[in-house]
């Protein structure tokens, strides 16, 4: 253990958090609201830093922070981090996929299981006195090909709930091999492109995944899909997969992730896209929050003490 215990939490956390620090030895200074100017200006040492997504961490941030050993993310995603500058100064990364991973592989399913039964059309219709049994036909998600990009924590948590539906899942991974197990079968891409019904996105957001899902992506696909996007928007180009959704290619889609997030800062092409994109009753939308359950919460925070614990 480091002569410097202290830990810099700078996100709104689980309550939770100060008591689980403090019983692995480690001091917490819990400042949820501090802006990211106080923490470049901040004088006291830390030995850690626990964060969600506030800010960047970077070189900028840490430059004044000589004695920092770890940074702790809540949560699965990195893309936040400078992680070429941290391992040139041997800062560890620890993250925290474990924590939700049930929570969004619940989220994926309810997301499929709402697009395949129509429930928010027809949920719309019925508040309205709209009784129209024969225009919510839904499909089954039983005798299908799920396709799986990328199979880590969280597309592991999304194949166990799938098992018992009676369909076949498959997924790539360009970084893993010799993955298969009881869920899925680990097949190419192109085996993906040629079988898939359902296409789901489980990968971290790289400059190699940035932008990767565009027009050409989806002309790859045999078969018309239901896509999912529950890992990052980023990854999809919106208008690529909007014109994908008007020609037919896409048949549904289930969006837990834009693009762009912010709401408020949408450029006049953005805006254009949201606006036809969130008009389609065939397109169900969700804030960010795959994985963002109250058990969860306080998960993360269990899976991030515990490895800092071994550090």
């Amino acid at each position: 253990m480091p002569d410097n215990k202290r830990i810099l939490i700078i996100d709104q956390m689980h309550e939770s958090i100060t008591d689980m620090v403090k019983s692995i030895g480690y001091e917490p200074d819990y400042r949820p609201n501090i802006k990211r100017s106080e923490i470049i200006a901040l004088e006291q040492q830390y030995v850690g830093m626990i964060v969600r997504s506030k800010t960047p961490i970077d070189e900028e941030l840490l430059v004044n922070q000589g004695e920092l050993q770890f940074i702790g993310r809540a949560g699965a995603g990195i893309d936040n981090l400078d992680v070429d500058y941290l391992q040139c100064r041997d800062i560890e990364i620890v993250n925290a996929p474990e924590g939700n991973r049930d929570a969004l592989g619940e989220h994926v399913l309810g997301m499929l299981l709402s697009l395949s039964n129509n429930l928010p059309k027809a949920d719309d219709e019925v508040r309205n006195f709209i009784w129209d049994r024969e225009g919510n036909r839904g499909f089954e998600i039983k005798g299908k090909t799920v396709g799986l990009l990328g199979y880590g924590y969280m597309a592991s948590a999304v194949a166990q709930r799938l098992k018992c539906f009676d369909c076949e899942v498959i997924a790539f991974d360009k970084y893993k091999s010799n993955f298969s197990d009881e869920f899925i079968t680990e097949v190419e891409l192109d085996e993906i492109f040629e079988r898939a019904d359902i296409f789901s996105i489980h990968t971290p957001l790289t400059d190699e995944t940035k932008d990767l899902v565009d027009i050409n992506f989806f002309k790859k696909f045999s078969k018309n899909i239901i896509f999912i996007n529950s890992a990052r928007g980023e990854i999809v180009e919106t208008a690529d997969l909007l014109a994908a959704i008007q020609s037919g290619k896409v048949t549904h889609a289930a969006l837990d992730v834009l693009e762009n997030e912010k709401m408020k800062n949408l450029n006049n092409e953005q805006l254009d896209t949201y606006k036809q994109l969130f008009k389609l009753q065939n397109v169900i939308l969700s804030p960010h929050i795959g994985g963002w359950t109250f058990e969860s919460y306080k998960n993360i925070n269990k899976v991030l003490v515990e490895k800092i614990a071994k550090l």
